[in-house]
This record gives structure tokens, sequence and C-alpha cells, in this order.
């Protein structure tokens, strides 16, 4: 980093010289690099401003940070636009990944994270990223970080010793929203437009603000439409949805431990997709009509194909 003040003791004031000794600094001396950044950093308190990382874990970060920011303000500010993919739960890892680099620990030394962090998260939020037009940018760029056998960050959500290892979510371009159940005649054509139809109950299993577990209660699986697949099927591809489509389930859920719905959506080769949702509620009469009518409703072009 080049302050407004030349005191390199080499006296090195010409930009061009400076923009020379940064590079090489950076990239072919990353431990040089470090050192200096560690001498011209100094500790601060994460505000309660940086959502990002605020409680995190830790209280203090270092300024200048391992992306180059140099004032609190630039800092909250890059810091935010990573918000809206912390929302899409793409990864349980990203929030530790992104605060190593945007909030890094104040240790006596720099700590990066491990390359492999960075694969795992980059894994799963890229092509999350990729559904809004956003590559994945070159500051995060994996190669950038040490191997797993140096000292570094690694990731939490991969530990081969945990007995509660999660799947990790996948891409999921399309949002899902809870459906307002207008008419029954709207709900019955649109179970026939699908090809499953399910009324299940979820569970929250956690509530964690990295990323949430649900579970299905599969004593209340009650199979409406199974199309393509065996009806002995469907509680397991819905288990699956509802572990690599986190963000979906959290719309559907809006912050609430349990709840029962009717979902219907597409079959696409190993999984399923949830198109539409509606809650199971006392209020949603024509919800209740619509699957007391279901049994004995013919869909115009699926006559025969319905169960």
């Amino acid at each position: 980093m080049v302050t407004a003040h030349c005191r390199h003791p080499l006296r090195l004031c010409d930009p061009w010289l400076l923009g020379i000794l940064v590079y090489l600094l950076l990239w072919v001396s990353p431990g040089a690099w470090a050192s200096y950044l560690r001498r011209s950093s100094s500790c601060t308190p994460i505000p309660p401003r940086m959502a990002l990382c605020y409680n995190i874990g830790y209280s203090e970060m270092r300024i200048p940070n391992l992306l180059e920011h140099e004032t609190m303000p630039e800092v909250i500010q890059q810091s935010s636009s990573w918000l809206p993919l912390l929302a899409r739960e793409c990864h349980p890892d990203a929030r530790i990944f992104l605060c190593s680099l945007f909030a890094p620990i104040c240790l006596d030394r720099l700590i990066y994270p491990c390359r492999s962090l960075c694969e795992a998260v980059k894994r799963s939020c890229a092509p999350v990223m990729a559904c809004y037009g956003y590559p994945w940018p070159e500051i995060l760029n994996c190669n950038k970080f040490p191997a797993d056998h140096e000292l570094c960050i690694a990731a939490v959500s991969t530990d081969e010793n945990s007995t509660s290892r999660r799947t990790v979510p996948r891409a999921s371009c399309k949002d899902c929203e809870l459906e307002e159940a207008s008419t029954a005649r709207e709900i019955l054509e649109n179970l026939c437009a699908n090809d499953f139809a399910v009324k299940i109950q979820i569970l929250r299993k956690n509530a964690t603000t990295s990323i949430s577990d649900f579970d299905l209660d599969a004593s209340r699986v009650e199979v409406l439409k199974h199309g393509p697949l065996l009806r002995t099927e469907v509680p397991g591809r819905l288990q699956q949805w509802l572990d690599i489509d986190a963000t979906c389930v959290h719309n559907i859920m809006r912050g609430t431990h349990t709840g029962v719905f009717v979902v219907s959506g597409e079959v696409q080769s190993d999984k399923v997709v949830v198109n539409k949702a509606y809650a199971w509620q006392k209020k949603n009469r024509n919800l209740h009509q619509a699957v007391r009518r279901w049994k004995h409703h013919r869909c115009p072009d699926q006559a025969g194909q319905k169960v």
C-alpha cells in the first residue's frame, strides 16, 4: 500500500517505481507483503454497522484488511455488497471466508483463508452469482490463498469427524415464495401443470446465523401427485430439496420453526425443484377446498397421469 507521502528509504517517489514495488510485494513475495501489511495495520473494533462480520465470533479486526481497504467506511461499503449473496445461503462457510478477508482477526500475524475453503465456497456460491450476471471476482482468486498444510483458516462445515455433516446447497437461480391461494380453481390448475404435488410439514432443526437445516416430518407426508416418481420416492426427494435449496425453503418458512405446506414442482433428473408453495392454514379456505377436490379432479391434458 502506498501512502500519500514518500517515506520509503530508497525514496521511490515515481508512481511507476512504486507500482513495481507493490507488484513484487504482492505477487512475488506474499510473505513479505503480509509482513508489511501487519506492521502498517492497526486493530479496531468491528462496528455494528458492518453487518457482514459483526458478531462473527471475535470483536477486533485489522485495518487495512486483506483486501487492501484502508478505512472503515470503505470496508463497510464494500462488505455490504456481499450481504445479498449471504442471504442466498449458498454455503455455510461463506461468511467465515468473506470475514477472514474483510475483517481479519487481530492476532500477532495475518491469517489468510485456506485455498480449500475458498474453493468450497466458490463451488457453491459462484453459480448463484452467475444467476445474476456476476462472475467470481479476481480479488477472490483461490490460487492466491495458502494450501491446507500451511497456517490458514479452514472450512468448518466439511469436518470429516462431524456426525452432522450437511449437504452443501446447490445454486438455485429461481426464487420461490409463498403463493396466495386466490381461488381453488387456480390452485388445481397449478397442480395439474406440475410434475408432483405434496402436503408436507417442515421443521427447522437449528437457527444459526450461517445456514439453517430443515427436516421433513415423514409421518405427515401426503402425496397428492407423484408424476414420474414412485410414490415411495417422494419423501426422500423432498428431503434432498430441503438440504440443497436452503434459500427457497428459507423464503417459504419466513422465520418460523415449523409449518405445513402444499408444494408442487418439477422433477429434473436427480432432483426435484419446487415452483409453488402454499401455507396450510385455516384461513386458506381455497387451498383446503382444492386439496379436497383434487382426488376427483381430472386435469385437461393429463388424464390418467395424475397419480
